[in-house]
């Protein structure tokens, strides 16, 4: 679930930059609200051979970026909503997230590149059928990232995701296994 995550943050930092997010430093920061849901299919879901899942995913995102005045750099900050759907022909499980993705740092390299130290903290669990919790992962995460800035550090319009440079802080919270909880109920 935390790779989605990543992936979804990516998507929607990757939305706010194509939909020509460039506020200005001292200006009203730029706010978005996004909203969408896809369906799929999962062959050997959790990596357990034969087990096929639909999985239903309703996506929402409220993000802010904002350039601060001490440094001119522009700074993100998203609140996520994502509510997931597994059925099998066995079972059905539902996931609950709720997270915040705030840059704390965003350093200029000089070389045309940012480092952005990224906190993200929330909420994730997931409850069978009869909604009881059956995996739990509150808690909060600090992780790295490259940007080539494609400009000026104060116009994220044209920057380019480069690297994921990994955990600068492991979660704090508790980290239930996901696949393990999720597994049993849909398996029958």
């Amino acid at each position: 679930m935390r790779n989605r995550t990543r992936w979804l943050v990516a998507l929607a930092a990757v939305g706010a930059v194509t939909f020509g997010v460039v506020p200005v430093a001292g200006a009203q920061p730029y706010k978005e609200t996004i909203r969408f849901e896809f369906q799929n299919e999962i062959e050997d879901f959790c990596g357990e051979e034969g087990l096929a899942v639909q999985e239903h995913v309703v996506f929402e995102s409220r993000f802010m970026a904002n350039a601060r005045q001490r440094d001119q750099l522009v700074y993100f900050m998203e609140n996520q909503r994502i509510s997931v759907v597994l059925t099998s022909d066995n079972g059905m499980v539902t996931s609950e997230e709720t997270v915040l993705f705030k840059d704390l740092d965003v350093t200029d390299n000089g070389d045309g590149t940012l480092t952005i130290l990224v906190m993200g903290t929330g909420n994730a669990v997931a409850f069978d059928e009869d909604g009881k919790a059956i995996a739990r992962n509150p808690g909060q995460i600090r992780f790295e990232i490259l940007i080539d800035d494609g400009g000026t550090p104060q116009d994220p319009s044209d920057d380019e995701f480069l690297a994921d440079l990994g955990l600068v802080f492991g979660s704090t919270g508790r980290n239930d296994d996901f696949c393990e909880a999720v597994v049993p109920v849909l398996s029958g």
